[in-house]
């Protein structure tokens, strides 16, 4: 089941840009994305 999951939403090979990635939402949506297969770059104070 998850591997069809990961076919339809999986972000291998893809680039997220996170701004206010110190804290809060930024930062829990980093790791989200980071978690999904996203190279993630992060912007924050």
């Amino acid at each position: 089941m998850f591997s069809m999951v990961d076919d339809l939403f999986g972000l291998d090979g893809r680039v997220a840009i996170v701004s206010g990635a110190s804290s809060g939402i930024g930062r829990h949506m980093a790791m989200t994305l980071a978690g999904a297969g996203a190279d993630v770059v992060l912007v924050g104070r």
